[in-house]
């Protein structure tokens, strides 16, 4: 049974998007989006990726995700015996458009506006923050839209003058991930991003980007530092390190799943991004995790 979204939709349309994800599936997604994205865990626990935080979540996590932050929940495969699934989330989404800058700044929305800067590494709510946070957000689908708007901002103000949040992807990480410099790289690096486990070519990646293909790689090189196929395979090995925290997996099955063709490539190319070999990095997890 494939992974639901259950939206709840507003009457007349709104600004923001509140839905329930419910997900069967052995292994979640890798992902990022270009909005913003408050989740609650209702049932299920495991392995919760942000950037390059790696962290356990069970019911009652809240975390705050900016924007084109990756991110995926890896739910223990053993299922609630009363209902079949692995994860359950209450979410809320919005884009950059409601919570403008020309609002942000003005000094009754200093704290939201916190809340939306601290996002962008992710944020981990607990304690009183996480109860009064938690309460509004499973409130909002039964508001009318005016309420469900002033409860959103509350929601907003109660996170940004917390100090109960916590950063989860390091400045380190924040430094070094790729920022699309404008629209025509941004709709190559969304191509890579969907289809890094299939065969890309550069006839593919010529048609997405509207050029000749000779123009598009110095063009891709001149804006990024790197070559579209270097991009592709730290998609691939950044892929194959959530992989390797299932110890269940081989890494033979890791490096066809990530998209790769054979070993030996994989491991060329794991090295090169990850600066050890699959094995070493799954053995360091490992140790972390206990």
């Amino acid at each position: 049974m494939p992974a639901r979204y259950e939206a709840v939709t507003p009457r007349g349309g709104e600004s923001f998007y509140i839905g329930v994800f419910q997900d069967n599936l052995e292994k979640s997604t890798w992902h990022y989006h270009s909005y913003y994205e408050l989740s609650f865990i209702l049932e299920g626990a495991g392995k919760r990726i942000v950037g390059d935080s790696i962290e356990e979540f069970q019911p009652g996590d809240l975390v705050f995700i900016g924007r084109n932050l990756p991110h995926t929940w890896i739910a223990n495969k053993e299922p609630r015996a009363w209902t079949n699934r692995t994860l359950e989330m209450v979410f809320l989404q919005f884009s950059p458009e409601l919570v403008s800058a020309r609002m942000l700044d003005l000094p009754e929305f200093s704290h939201a506006k916190n809340a939306i800067d601290l996002s962008e590494q992710g944020l981990h709510i607990t304690g009183e923050t996480l109860n009064e946070a938690s309460a509004l957000m499973l409130k909002l689908p039964y508001l009318a839209a005016f309420d469900r708007m002033l409860h959103f901002l509350r929601l907003m103000d109660i996170i940004g003058k917390s100090s109960l949040v916590k950063k989860l992807a390091s400045e380190e990480y924040m430094k070094s991930r790729f920022l699309p410099g404008n629209k025509r790289i941004l709709e190559i690096h969304n191509f890579l991003m969907k289809n890094y486990r299939e065969g890309v070519n550069l006839d593919q990646l010529a048609d997405v980007a509207n050029m000749a293909p000779g123009s598009l790689c110095r063009y891709f090189k001149g804006q990024t530092g790197m070559t579209l196929f270097e991009y592709l395979q730290r998609i691939r090995v950044d892929f194959a390190c959530k992989l390797l925290m299932d110890p269940d997996l081989s890494v033979t099955r890791i490096c066809f799943d990530s998209g790769f063709n054979n070993l030996s490539h994989f491991n060329k190319q794991f090295r090169k991004f990850a600066g050890t070999t699959p094995t070493v990095y799954r053995r360091q997890f490992a140790g972390m995790a206990q």
